[in-house]
């Protein structure tokens, strides 16, 4: 069983101590869904939601809270990210996917900006759309894969 690193002695939490580990090349990709309605969907396409064009602001929204999870998540590691990229695709009916790669060389990983970027572009989609749609659901939200590190790569069973 693994041990979980992120309790001190005393048995509360704490920052894991990154100072040893080694600099190494990190991605991480995670992916989300956006479940709506037919014509939602159509009119986000078609650049006719009146909050204006909800991809775009979508991901911009996406990158900034990427670049800002340590001050969302309490023991996440401030970081300098190399590149983020969010992408979107539908399924031509009712599914919006959000996907976003993330990368860094660095001493931890970064599945979690990749999974707070996904989460913040989401919500944004929902939050353009909300006046014409207010039962969008989003989700699953997940890690497809990473790499980098010293437990190696990971890929999402599914995705295998």
């Amino acid at each position: 069983m693994d041990v979980l690193t992120h309790f001190n002695e005393q048995g509360h939490a704490k920052m894991v101590d990154i100072t040893g580990k080694d600099v190494t090349k990190r991605t991480a990709t995670a992916r989300t869904t956006v479940r709506m309605d037919p014509v939602t969907l159509q009119r986000i396409k078609q650049g006719q939601i009146e909050k204006g064009d909800v991809l775009a602001v979508a991901q911009v929204a996406g990158i900034m809270a990427g670049k800002q999870t340590a001050q969302w998540i309490p023991m996440c590691h401030p970081l300098m990210l190399t590149g983020m990229n969010i992408t979107f695709s539908d399924n031509d009916e009712d599914t919006l996917t959000i996907e976003a790669e993330v990368k860094t060389t660095g001493k931890t990983g970064v599945e979690m900006e990749a999974l707070t970027a996904v989460s913040a572009a989401a919500l944004t989609v929902y939050d353009m759309c909300k006046a014409l749609q207010k039962d969008i659901v989003i989700g699953p939200t997940y890690l497809v894969e990473k790499s980098g590190g010293k437990n190696g790569d990971y890929r999402f069973e599914d995705e295998q």
